[in-house]
């Protein structure tokens, strides 16, 4: 019988291609303490990094995105997890469309790009609630982010779906993920719970192993909370602060492994009232230049925005509250729009002087579109379409009850009552101890009144006779993400009262607005009995054919005040033009229909139309309005708080 070489041969070959092949055992991300530095797969590597949000960008954009920042010479990126994003109601998840998780981490593998996973169970990200729940707060005794065996069981559970998720994408497991992050900025957070951070700890190691590397963020002054042994600690700042001693500072936790920023700012945030934030190219890329040198492994913290589309947004508190604008555009490298800026080129020559970066082109700005102006059509009062907004009908409470309370997480309610005597003059209406949170639209018999808003405008003058119907829509502008981070209740959180009179007796509508955009509209409801200038909250939409293939745009809404806008049922997010600084809102390519057919454009305006209800979408974004940068929360003359300067949050 003659031998049988081919198969031998064929044996050989295989067994050359194991030896050769590298192997998910063989992987490995690891500090070398001795040397400062990491390893990958035992040779010494240093990321530079980017940050990018999936759940800030449509799905079908991630890939541009992720290729772009491959291109500026990145070799991961940075990603935080919002709880809140994928499991919106308790034991009920999403990990679909959007949100699928996994997806991106397949994206971000074509792209070549390894991953720093930030899954919390806190975020910030000038997100809502930081990432976290809003329906963890239906337990109003419930302590946020400690050992609180309420809050712990929510973590447990949630963690223990996510994490077996992505174990597989572990780089050790073949995976792309190289490090995963503990909490996040905890020594910024007030209670400083070691049991807390223990317990994290070992739920990452029980459900992910030994292998992977574990470590926290944190800012200068909250090492000595937000770091623990066994996690490695890493430091975050920006251009403007002190690189050497806060680098010493990481020293003093870590007297041996690498420098880590993971969090260079290469912008900021913004917040409605006040002027759109940048940082030059020059502080930036010097910055980064610096720590290079010093062989610190650096993340930048945005590479690219997005949005915070729908009701997404987060806010602040210092001092006052601060909720975030829709643009999370942050002065970027890559535009909110996706287009490489000049930023970007600067820090690609940075990061050439250090490693490798790919040859070929960036892709140039992609084509955008102008249309418009378009006029808009009234299709009624939102106080006309309750039936619809709430079919299930009115709660009825003798006091206030919290969104929380008839688990309404975010978005609008309505709380109506009926005068029980006539008032003649006219009287003070006002909520105690500031409990307007966030904004509420006053409206007696359907005849808007006025704004009380939280921190700043604590009252309306009412008059009414014995009967009439008095309706509150109160809106939640984005639960606190940052600052004193403790537990944002939204609505009515106290009885209002009437001069001196406490009002009771209340019908809370919790309102579905978005289903009654997508599902009901257009609706022709418009009462010709009310006034010919409409003001109040009030609903606004037309349609509009694009002939052509569709472009990224950006909606203009000139004279409009406040409210929300949803184009083809998405919900595009919160405008707030006699405010700014934002005055156009990102419009993707993608969420339009081309050929032709007919898109709705549908805005929720919660004060006052202008004389010509007309929108325009322009080829260019305007995010900083001067015309209102003089608006500071202090300035209403019934605000009780003091002027004071800005502090910039964390993430």
């Amino acid at each position: 019988m003659a031998p049988k070489k081919p198969f031998c041969l064929l044996s050989l070959l295989l067994l050359l291609l194991t030896l050769l092949l590298p192997q998910a055992d063989t992987r490995s991300f690891v500090i070398d303490r001795e040397h400062d530095t990491f390893l990958l797969d035992g040779a010494p590597f240093r990321y530079v990094s980017g940050s990018l949000h999936y759940f800030r960008v449509p799905r079908v954009l991630w890939a541009d995105r992720l290729f772009k920042m491959q291109m500026s010479g990145l070799n991961a990126v940075q990603l935080y997890v919002p709880w809140n994003y994928h499991e919106p109601e308790p034991g009920v998840y999403n990990f679909n469309g959007s949100r699928d998780l996994i997806a991106f981490l397949k994206e971000a593998s074509v792209a070549n790009l390894l991953v720093i996973l930030r899954p919390g169970p806190y975020i910030c990200a000038e997100w809502e609630m930081g990432g976290l729940p809003a329906w963890l707060l239906r337990k109003p005794n419930i302590h946020l982010r400690t050992s609180d065996p309420d809050f712990l069981a929510a973590v447990d559970s949630w963690f223990k779906v996510l994490l077996p998720k992505i174990h597989p994408w572990l780089y050790h497991n073949g995976g792309n993920i190289i490090s995963i992050q503990v909490e996040n900025e905890y020594g910024s957070y007030q209670a400083c719970d070691f049991d807390y951070m223990k317990h994290l700890a070992g739920l990452f190691r029980a459900l992910l192993g030994e292998e992977i590397l574990l470590f926290t963020t944190d800012g200068p002054q909250g090492l000595k909370c937000g770091s623990l042994k066994g996690l490695y600690a890493t430091v975050d700042f920006g251009p403007a602060d002190n690189m050497t001693k806060i680098f010493a500072l990481q020293r003093k936790y870590e007297p041996h492994g690498p420098l880590v920023n993971s969090e260079y700012y290469t912008g900021w945030l913004d917040y409605w009232g006040q002027n759109h934030s940048t940082r030059s190219i020059k502080d930036v890329t010097r910055g980064l230049e610096k720590m290079l040198d010093m062989g610190a492994s650096v993340n930048m913290y945005m590479f690219h925005g997005g949005t915070n589309f729908g009701y997404w947004n987060g806010a602040d508190e210092k001092g006052h509250f601060l909720p975030i604008t829709t643009s999370y555009d942050y002065d970027a490298p890559i535009s909110e729009a996706g287009d490489v800026t000049f930023k970007l080129f600067a820090l690609r020559d940075v990061i050439s002087q250090f490693q490798e970066i790919p040859l070929g082109p960036l892709p140039p700005p992609s084509p955008k579109m102008m249309l418009g102006p378009l006029t808009l059509h009234p299709d009624g009062y939102l106080l006309d379409f309750l039936h619809l907004l709430c079919p299930q009908g009115p709660i009825h409470s003798i006091l206030p009850m919290t969104f929380e309370a008839v688990k309404q997480d975010r978005g609008f309610m309505l709380y109506r009552t009926y005068l029980t005597q006539t008032v003649f003059e006219p009287t003070q209406f006002w909520v105690p101890n500031n409990g307007i949170h966030d904004r509420a639209y006053v409206m007696v018999d359907g005849v808007f009144q006025g704004v009380l808003e939280r921190n700043t405008k604590r009252k309306v003058f009412l008059t009414g006779k014995m009967g009439a119907k008095l309706d509150v829509l109160l809106e939640n502008m984005g639960r606190l993400s940052f600052g004193s981070n403790y537990s944002d209740f939204k609505g009515l959180l106290q009885a209002p009262l009437l001069g001196q009179t406490i009002l009771t007796q209340w019908l809370i509508f919790p309102l579905k607005v978005d289903k009654l955009v997508k599902r009901w509209f257009p609706l022709q409801l418009l009462k010709n009995s009310r006034t010919q200038t409409p003001s109040g909250p009030i609903f606004y939409s037309t349609t509009f054919p694009i002939l052509d293939s569709v472009k990224d745009t950006f909606l203009f809404l000139p004279e409009w005040t406040k409210g929300q806008v949803w184009i083809n049922g998405f919900n595009l997010g919160r405008y707030w033009t006699k405010r700014g600084p934002q005055q156009t809102l990102y419009v993707p390519g993608p969420l339009l229909f081309p050929g032709g057919v007919l898109n709705k454009i549908t805005l929720l305006e919660l004060e006052n139309v202008p004389p010509r209800p007309q929108i325009q979408f322009l080829d260019s974004p305007i995010l900083n309005s001067t015309l209102h940068k003089t608006y500071i929360y202090s300035l209403s003359a019934d605000t009780q708080s003091n002027s004071e300067p800005m502090e910039l949050s964390g993430h």
